[in-house]
């Protein structure tokens, strides 16, 4: 049977098209954002903000470990009204993000596979929202944030590093390539750091852009995180007795039964995260793997 053939290498393939990790995340930041506006127009029984809840507050590291949540939670809110201003919200600082999302995200996605992505995205603003904190700590800034900008713009790094020449639209009309664009970015985040005067977190959108280009460049993939018992186990697996005794069938058969396993991890590996997040030594696996099987066909 080839890889191909293999139930998970299918249902992942069926899977995909109708669940993408873009417009779960889309989703859930508009219908995170009506919440918010219904609850906190008082057009429910009991009145609650989420942004008064989620929102990543500058004096957080008083706050631990209790708040903790919001370093993930803000980058899944955006402005709205709160119980303390209940006034009507703008609608423009969703609408800018799930739209760069939206154009930038499908291609990072079709990179890194839909679980990858996930992890890219929740990550770059968790780490994006740290930046925040410490920053606002050093200039003893108070206030709050809100808002999906710091993993927004690491998906537009790792769009820009793996398509630096590909022609977008400036403003809908102007066509520039994608590296330009990244730089207007950075020209505007840095100024906006220095200056301080507005209510954009420069900070955050830097912190994002620069995990998403290491990222992309040093070729990072977070499938491991939190997955050391399932690596100790495959370890232990590879630790096998061999019986002097034995014949050679015997052998041949031991060999190739590891060797099957980690061809069946790898393409595991290829339905959870794409192609993209294998390792060099897991592509020559699968290369191997994949002659012997040439052979013993012909």
């Amino acid at each position: 049977m080839g890889y191909q053939d293999r139930g998970y290498y299918r249902s992942s393939a069926a899977f995909a098209p109708e669940w993408t990790a873009v417009g779960i995340v889309i989703w859930i930041n508009v219908a995170i954002w009506l919440l918010n506006f219904i609850g906190a127009a008082g057009l429910l029984p009991v009145r609650f903000s989420l942004n008064d809840l989620g929102a990543l507050r500058s004096d957080l590291p008083q706050h631990l470990p209790t708040h903790f949540w919001q370093l993930l939670t803000y980058g899944f809110l955006h402005d709205g009204p709160s119980l303390a201003h209940p006034h009507p919200s703008n609608p423009m600082h969703l609408l800018f993000n799930m739209l760069t999302l939206w154009f930038f995200g499908r291609e990072a996605e079709a990179i890194l596979g839909r679980a990858e992505f996930l992890r890219f995205y929740c990550l770059s603003i968790v780490l994006a929202g740290i930046a925040w904190v410490v920053a606002a700590r050093l200039g003893g800034q108070g206030g709050s944030l809100v808002g999906a900008s710091g993993g927004v713009m690491a998906v537009l790094a790792l769009f820009i590093w793996y398509h630096p020449h590909e022609t977008l639209l400036l403003w809908g009309v102007l066509p520039v390539p994608a590296w330009a664009l990244g730089v207007l970015y950075l020209v505007f985040d840095l100024q906006g750091a220095a200056s301080g005067g507005d209510r954009v977190a420069h900070t955050a959108h830097l912190a994002g852009a620069t995990f998403g280009l290491l990222y992309a460049w040093r070729g990072w993939s977070l499938e491991s995180l939190g997955r050391l018992p399932d690596w100790t186990a495959r370890v232990r697996s590879r630790m096998r007795v061999v019986h002097p005794d034995d014949d050679d069938a015997g052998a041949g058969a031991r060999e190739q039964a590891p060797a099957s396993d980690e061809v069946d991890r790898i393409l595991a590996k290829i339905g959870r995260s794409g192609e993209s997040s294998l390792t060099p030594a897991e592509r020559q696996t699968l290369a191997e793997a994949s002659r012997r099987l040439r052979e013993r066909s012909r």
